[in-house]
């Protein structure tokens, strides 16, 4: 989940993965599916990961660093969560030092009973709402704004915990979205317009609630539906319940799930964010009168683009470069000198696919440049005649605030310079972007609508669809800090 920004000395040029929710509800094994469903959405959120567990008097939590894999694969840490309701978190921490008590679900007791929170996305009102409950005499143990509505819900002076949960989400304002545990009831929320995923699935009488559907897959859960907009769904028992208490808005889900984030055999809108991701790369190609010997893919985001690209130009399709898929951060992050060799620790040149030859280099997307520029370096060194850059998405000029860790306005390279001095920062022979109005057609849609967007694409564009309250830059972490204590998360 999206926190406060700081500098971003060591930024990875990679626009990061948000966070993953999962519950399930009246089911044996609970926590042991919860934790093959925190596995399937490990891609979004690395750096921590809880389970919290009702067995219809208690609440259980285990919370670790690192990897579900590693944490929750073993029968003794599962057997501490009993119960068969849980709810389950992948977190992503996008500023400061992860400390334990930033890692989620959270759990707190309130005047209408035990309450465990997951959340993806970002709260634009959260630093100002942290300090009115501060000097309401509200003290908060964490730095995310999960504890937020955990604190809104605490002191709602509504009588039950649906409204409670209602009262508080009427409070707060971004993008998120919410899988709680309240007692014997699994509750979603998804926010008004839809910006951050949560689906809904069923398996055999137990519901479940998850970020994607590649995760009810994984514990074969039948998937139902995506929690609409604005909608909030109660499950008890056998039983599922909607309300939506907010006035009607137009669903804006975000546009990056559609070309990053999501994994590629989850179900977006009715189809696979494969399925986009080759379109995108379809309509990248019609756009585009280029030619060359061969089309080459980053590897791994840049690969179903990369494959519409070459059947819709009939361009041969080849893996040019190769990636370890073994390299984590406990080994790059120690030593400056390991560290130093940058995307060589990731990616290699397949030397013998492209020698001599005329290179599309196709990527989802293109935010510092810096991964680019030496993948266009080693290509180059390896033998390559030419590199010709291809990105599936529209220039990010815009920073985000509902959940996604981006870098500040600054240092987004297509903010700063034109097209053509992007290419030469690169050290490309050409570059092209797909266009927003190229992105919208792959999608289905005739164009982009600038009277009523009907994505969240202010990374493009700057329509940003939520006011930002709380005000943006490096300031806020002081302003937090004079708040509560603890790192960021």
């Amino acid at each position: 989940m999206k926190m406060l920004k700081k500098k971003f000395k060591n930024y990875n040029p990679k626009i990061k993965e948000e966070c993953g929710v999962f519950g399930i509800s009246n089911c044996e094994d609970a926590a042991a599916l919860t934790a093959l469903g925190l596995h399937a959405l490990q891609h979004r959120g690395q750096e921590g990961c809880g389970i919290v567990s009702y067995d219809g008097k208690k609440y259980y939590s285990e919370k670790r660093f690192g990897l579900v894999g590693d944490n929750f694969n073993n029968e003794k840490v599962l057997k501490n969560l009993e119960g068969n309701f849980a709810i389950g978190h992948n977190r992503y921490s996008t500023t400061g030092g992860t400390t334990l008590r930033n890692i989620q679900p959270f759990f707190a007791d309130t005047h209408a009973g035990g309450i465990g929170v997951s959340h993806n996305g970002n709260l634009t009102n959260a630093l100002t709402i942290r300090g009115k409950l501060v000097k309401d005499g509200a003290i908060f143990y964490s730095t995310s704004d999960t504890e937020v509505i955990i604190q809104l819900i605490a002191k709602s002076k509504r009588n039950t915990t649906i409204e409670k949960i209602t009262d508080a989400v009427f409070q707060i304002q971004g993008g998120y979205a919410l899988v709680m545990l309240a007692q014997n009831k699994l509750i979603g929320v998804r926010d008004p317009l839809g910006i951050r995923p949560l689906v809904i699935g069923k398996l055999k009488n137990s519901y479940v609630l998850a970020s994607e559907t590649c995760a009810l897959d994984i514990i074969g859960a039948r998937f139902l539906r995506e929690v609409e907009n604005g909608e909030i769904v109660i499950i008890e028992n056998d039983n599922m319940e909607s309300i939506k208490p907010f006035p009607a808005k137009k669903s804006r889900p975000c546009v990056f799930e559609y070309i990053y984030f999501s994994r590629p055999d989850s179900i977006l809108n009715g189809k696979t964010s494969y399925e986009f991701r080759k379109k995108f790369g379809e309509q990248l190609a019609i756009e585009d009168d280029i030619k060359a010997d061969l089309v080459v893919p980053v590897p791994d985001s840049g690969n179903a683009a990369a494959l519409g690209y070459s059947q819709k130009t009939k361009i041969n399709f080849d893996l040019g470069l190769i990636r370890n898929h073994y390299v984590g951060r406990t080994f790059i992050e120690p030593a400056q000198k390991i560290r130093s060799l940058g995307v060589k620790l990731k990616l290699n040149a397949n030397k013998s696919s492209i020698k001599n030859k005329k290179i599309i280099l196709i990527d989802d997307s293109l935010v510092r440049g810096t991964t680019s520029h030496k993948i266009v370096k080693m290509l180059y060194d390896a033998g390559a005649k030419e590199i010709h850059v291809r990105i599936a998405s529209p220039e990010i000029k815009f920073p985000d605030f509902y959940g996604v860790d981006m870098p500040t306005k600054e240092e987004l390279l297509a903010a700063n310079k034109s097209v053509n001095e992007i290419c030469d920062y690169i050290g490309a022979k050409s570059l092209k972007f797909l266009s927003i109005d190229g992105l919208y057609k792959a999608m289905g849609f005739e164009k982009r609508n600038n009277a009523f967007p009907q994505l969240t694409d202010h990374y493009f564009t700057g329509d940003y669809p939520v006011e930002i309250i709380d005000e943006l830059g490096e300031n806020k972490i002081t302003q937090l800090s004079l708040l509560s204590t603890g790192s960021n998360s």
